[in-house]
């Protein structure tokens, strides 16, 4: 992984067998990311990705492999007790350009992934809400 700053935009290149959110978090954690928005594109051989069953207040996860490519990888970052918290969703399509995907859980990158972090000044928190079953935005 390699990635350069530019004010408040951090571009970064994810490399073959590297893992997106592991890469992505160390990013954030070296430039003292709080709050961003993040997109990405390129290609991956490996996947997890999960659904929120509303009723259930539960995630279902489902695992993926062969050639995809990043069809849609969009996201934010804030913190939670302090601490980075993403949440990213993916979107990948394979050769017969069928599109599987929802909250990313991991993806290896299998030539490459091009990364743009939008900072924003600031910080957004999140507490976990018991009637939703999420961890959603605290605004104080």
């Amino acid at each position: 992984m390699e990635y350069r700053r530019f004010e408040n935009v951090i571009v970064a290149r994810i490399d073959k067998g590297e893992e997106i959110i592991e890469k992505m978090k160390e990013i954030c954690q070296k430039e003292n990311v709080t709050l961003a928005n993040v997109n990405a594109l390129g290609a991956i051989g490996e996947f997890q990705v999960g659904l929120f069953n509303t009723k259930e207040k539960k995630y279902y996860a489902s695992n993926y492999q062969g050639d995809f490519e990043i069809v849609s990888l969009t996201g934010s970052i804030t913190t939670k007790e302090g601490k980075l918290y993403e949440h990213i969703h993916l979107s990948a399509g394979d050769v017969e350009n069928k599109v599987y995907g929802g909250h990313l859980n991991k993806a290896i990158v299998s030539a490459t992934c091009e990364m743009f972090i939008y900072v924003i000044p600031g910080n957004v928190e999140r507490r976990f809400d018991e009637e939703i079953g999420l961890n959603l935005f605290k605004f104080e």
